[in-house]
């Protein structure tokens, strides 16, 4: 039968089976090889007569569901030749007579599995005789007589399947059951009675399409062949389009093909399921948009590839050519020229040259000269005019409008005379106002959506507001208990060395120390030793004298006094503007007054006011004499002077100000200083114990040391060993063959194949990289600084004891405690730091070093930077060897590509002389996969696009068709 011609614009394969031009539903055709292959047997049975014979073998015909032509050959064989193969028959089907061979088996085996949905409980063999039971359907499906599918449909055989399909658990989902299944339905629709049941069900292509959920690809390939062998089927492509919309719903998509999208441009990692899917993907969306309605209309096929290039197809495009692969270049030709074929028709009828579907100023002109001097121009005119009247704030209900007009012009531009829609209806039982309200509560959802954020945000920054204080009462608690241990300790060795009368005294001298802070020498024999003022607290409203005379109202009162008075009175400064200027800024962020100040640094800042940043601000700040002369001499002028001055004063006044400062300043900064003197003097330590043990480090110099002395021989060769900064020149020395390769990666490549376990060296250097950024020099400047510092507070320590303490100044007790706790841990750290660096010159003389000029960042540096080397060259000999892999592996896809090419060709040659046994909807699955259905269409648009090129030149006025970018 002769190929039917196509209207005006079509694209589609109504070349391909001559069985799909009717509008029934295509047959499936088992061919007879004319050499068909028969064991040589002779009938155990005479021939019965010619018309029983006849009656016979025209069953046996019936069942093979073979077409016209191919009946006629059968019935036009000699009688012999009849029997032979009606025996043939009948004894195969006997030997296969069993419960297997009969539908109600395997409907009964289908619905006690999705009666079981999940596959945790089952055990493995289970599982694998699930998969066994649906493979055996499927080949049964296949191979057995027409009766067998006949009866497996009447018995509801394809409900029980899609039945199983929804019921599946993730487990199921994921596994080969499910491939599986999806064959027993392709097994199915290999067959013309079985494929007209398949595209007759309600739900069948919906639930087929729910497949594409599986991250399992074997799966959602046969899925995507399915579905697009049923585009190419008359009444196939609609239903297509309704499964995609039921899957949008399904899978929650915001937009129909997004998941399609999304898996063409995911990477697998696996080379070859990679390019099966994305070859499947790129065959079924270019059969979506040539079949059903995209045969003979270029409105459809705008509509639906906008849907594509608004998803992003094109950039995903262009990545897949990176691919290099023929089959799946040749969808990507097909997608681009049918493309550039259509807007350049697009183009004609706008007598243009190109149309810039980008660009609204040149759509807008497009349409105003269309429609200019036509009776639709007033029409036109009126949309623009309520376009304008139309919401345009990007709160509110603006986008849901603008989408119900863009729907409604899509439904307006693809219906056809007949009012049918070759897409699923955008707008069917819709009612604007209903449509208005739901996406009034979509855009309110979004809000709540959107201040969820906003809210889990804030949460976050609080959690981490609070994670960050929580860490500083750790370091506090960990202060304090290292505090009370070295009290405890202290009190322990007190106990041991003084006896009763000493104990006494000790605690006769606390209370008297606790006296002196109330200014008081002695209690005994006055007024106050009768007194008790906690009787006195039962009578007094203490709330109420708080709120009277508390220090916050004193300082309120105080700030707007001295505000009253600077409205008055002008105000007095006598030292530096720049410096003032400078002061006053320090004293905004401490955000205290003189008087809290004051009191922080006699208590040694007990209530914790100043931050370390600030005491080292405040240190820059400390009066200078010619600044104390200047403040004594307008004391009496105090409510005068400007805030930087009275700031001044007020700490001069202070015995020993900068003294105390410079003692608080160490007391907070010295368990910061430790804690970064520790991890130095830790990693110095250990590094160098395991350079001086490590055995696979020794083993990997013992192979570096024979690679130098055999490289070397007749010049430097027979060394016995070699400075330790020669391991970062090993990389320097390429190969002679490839100048990509150094030593340094064929070392690690000999060391891979002869010395695997020194490949694990780098574990055992686990500090070098620390140890690596140690400055001996400075880490010994540090600990003379704490030293020099700790000398510095001992001193003034001696200096306040000898002095009378003044109420409230808390300097000598807080002072003596961590003095105390101080000296103990320096004392720790100078020992530690003494034990690294002998454990040092030993590793920098066990490699035969100059203890004297090499430093710590100097010798594991070149370690460390050997390591890093190290890593990246194995990296990169990791790389190499993926990527020699990758080529070898191309180069077997490729070679396995041509053979299977060469044998479609050889099947292709053999079904067009009758010689193929396949079934049609393989045949047209197998078209599909290869892009040979598109063959017609393409060859037609590259002529075309010769034709165009040629005109184009000789014209100088048509622009050239190239790729288009979306």
């Amino acid at each position: 039968m002769a190929p039917r011609k196509r209207g005006g614009g079509g694209h589609g394969v109504s070349f391909f089976f001559c069985c799909f031009q009717s509008s029934d539903h295509p047959e499936i055709t088992y061919r007879l090889r004319e050499d068909f292959a028969l064991q040589a047997m002779e009938p155990a049975l005479p021939i019965p007569n010619y018309d029983e014979l006849d009656a016979m073998f025209s069953e046996l015909v019936d069942e093979l569901d073979l077409t016209e032509k191919h009946r006629e050959a059968m019935f036009a064989l000699p009688a012999e030749k009849k029997w032979q193969i009606y025996c043939s028959k009948k004894k195969e089907q006997e030997e296969n007579k069993g419960a297997t061979s009969w539908p109600e088996y395997y409907i009964d085996q289908l619905n006690s599995m999705a009666a079981r949905k999940t596959l945790l409980a089952l055990e493995k063999e289970e599982e694998e005789e699930r998969n066994k039971t649906i493979e055996s359907l499927k080949t049964a499906l296949r191979t057995q007589p027409m009766r067998f599918v006949t009866r497996f449909i009447d018995m509801d055989g394809l409900t029980c399947i899609l039945n199983f399909l929804k019921s599946m658990d993730y487990e199921t989902t994921e596994s080969q059951i499910h491939t599986s299944l999806i064959g027993c339905i392709k097994a199915l629709m290999n067959n013309s009675q079985g494929r007209a049941h398949v595209l007759s069900h309600s739900e069948s292509i919906n639930i087929i399409a729910q497949s594409l959920a599986t991250e399992n690809i074997k799966t959602k390939v046969a899925v995507l062949e399915i579905m697009g062998a049923v585009c190419l089927v008359p009444g196939g492509h609609k239903k297509i389009l309704e499964a995609m919309l039921h899957y949008q719903k399904f899978s929650c998509e915001r937009t129909r093909f997004q998941t399609l999208l999304n898996d063409l441009d995911k990477s697998t990692g696996r080379y070859r399921d990679e390019v099966s899917l994305k070859t499947a993907i790129m065959s079924f969306i270019n059969a979506v948009l040539s079949q059903g309605a995209g045969e003979a209309s270029l409105e459809f096929r705008v509509h639906l590839r906008y849907e594509f290039l608004m998803l992003g197809i094109q950039p995903i495009i262009d990545k897949l050519r990176s691919h290099e692969n023929s089959t799946l270049d040749r969808h990507l030709d097909y997608f681009e020229m049918l493309r550039n074929d259509d807007e350049l028709t697009l183009s004609r009828r706008f007598e243009s040259m190109h149309i810039d579907t980008k660009s609204a100023t040149q759509v807008f002109e497009l349409v105003r000269k269309k429609l200019a001097h036509t009776d639709a121009y007033p029409h036109f005119m009126s949309i623009l005019h309520h376009c304008l009247l139309m919401p345009h704030k990007r709160s509110g209900n603006t986008v849901q409008y603008w989408l119900l007009l863009d729907r409604i012009v899509q439904q307006m531009v693809l219906q056809n005379d007949k009012g049918h829609d070759p897409d699923v209806t955008p707008l069917e039982n819709f009612n604007v106002k209903n449509v208005v309200r739901m996406l009034v509560n979509e855009n309110e959802v979004k809000q709540w959506k959107e201040q969820a954020e906003k809210m889990r945000k804030d949460q976050h920054e609080l959690q981490q507001k609070l994670e960050k204080k929580e860490r500083e009462c750790d370091a506090k608690t960990q202060e304090k208990e290292e505090m009370m241990q070295t009290l405890n300790k202290m009190k322990e060795k007190l106990e041991r060395e003084m006896g009763e009368n000493k104990l006494v005294k000790q605690q006769v001298a606390e209370m008297t120390s606790r006296l002196h802070d109330l200014s008081t020498n002695k209690l005994e024999g006055t007024v106050w030793a009768d007194i008790d003022d906690g009787k006195v607290f039962k009578i007094l409203d203490l709330v109420d004298i708080e709120k009277t005379f508390s220090a916050y109202q004193r300082q309120q009162k105080e700030t707007e006094d001295d505000a009253l008075s600077s409205k008055k009175v002008k105000e007095l400064s006598v030292i530096d503007g720049r410096r003032a200027q400078n002061c006053n800024i320090l004293l905004s962020r401490l955000k205290l007054s003189n008087e809290e100040i004051k009191r922080a640094i006699l208590t040694m800042d007990e209530q914790e006011d100043l931050p370390k940043d600030m005491l080292e601000q405040m240190l820059k700040f400390v009066p200078e004499k010619c600044d104390v002369d200047l403040l004594e001499e307008h004391k009496h002028e105090l409510d005068r002077m400007a805030k930087a001055d009275r700031f001044l004063y007020e700490m001069s006044r202070i015995n020993h100000y900068q003294q105390r400062l410079q003692s608080l300043y160490f007391k907070k900064k010295f368990a910061e200083r430790i804690a970064e003197i520790k991890p130095k003097v830790e990693a110095l330590s250990k590094a160098s114990k395991e350079v001086l043990h490590s055995r696979n480090l020794k083993q990997l110099l013992e192979v570096v040391l024979a690679f130098g002395n055999y490289m070397n021989k007749g010049q430097r060769g027979n060394a016995y060993g070699f400075k330790i900064s020669s391991l970062n020149k090993i990389a320097d020395t390429k190969s002679s063959i490839d100048k990509n390769i150094t030593l340094l990666h064929y070392l690690i490549t000999i060391l891979e194949k002869k010395y695997s376990k020194v490949m694990i060296f780098s574990e055992e250097l686990q500090n070098v990289p620390e140890a690596a950024k140690v400055n001996m020099t400075e880490l010994e400047k540090e600990i003379n600084n704490l030293r020099s510092g700790l000398k510095s507070v001992e001193s003034e320590l001696e200096f306040q004891k000898k002095r009378p303490q003044e109420y409230g100044d808390k300097f000598v007790s807080v002072v003596s405690q961590f003095i105390t706790v101080a000296s103990f841990s320096f004392s720790d750290v100078e020992d530690s730091l003494s034990e690294a660096k002998e454990l040092f010159l030993k590793a920098v003389k066990h490699f035969g070093e100059d203890a004297d000029k090499m430093q710590p960042d100097e010798f594991f540096g070149i370690f460390d930077q050997f390591l890093q080397s190290f890593a990246e060259a194995r990296q990169e000999n990791e790389n190499m060897r993926r990527r020699k892999e990758e080529e070898e592996r191309r180069a077997r896809m490729e070679a396995q590509l041509k053979e299977q090419r060469e044998k479609e060709k050889k099947a292709r040659k053999a079904k067009e002389n009758g010689e193929d046994d396949g079934g049609e909807f393989d045949d047209l699955v197998s078209a599909l996969r290869s892009g040979e259905v598109f063959d017609k269409d393409l060859s037609k648009m590259k002529r075309n696009r010769k034709r165009i090129n040629s005109q184009t030149s000789d014209t100088g006025r048509e622009r050239p068709i190239t790729k288009l970018n979306f």
